[in-house]
């Protein structure tokens, strides 16, 4: 199993899969707005999280903004 390393801490993941699948195994929803994501410090375009993969080495931070007051 690949091991990546997801917001600072060491993760397995089942396979090599893309950003949309890594947000869904790690149970964030898609949204257009208030959500990013950078693979190896390189910010990736919602336009490429279907085709982007995430594979063994690869240091990735989810960001999701949230509102409040």
């Amino acid at each position: 199993m690949p091991r990546i390393v997801l917001n600072g801490q060491e993760r397995e993941i089942p396979r090599e899969m893309s950003v949309m699948e890594l947000l869904d195994e790690i149970g964030v929803k898609f949204r257009e707005v208030g959500l990013a994501v950078a693979i190896n410090d390189e910010v990736v375009p919602k336009s490429e999280y279907e085709r982007r993969k995430v594979k063994e080495g690869d240091r990735v931070e989810v960001v999701q903004l949230v509102g409040g007051g």
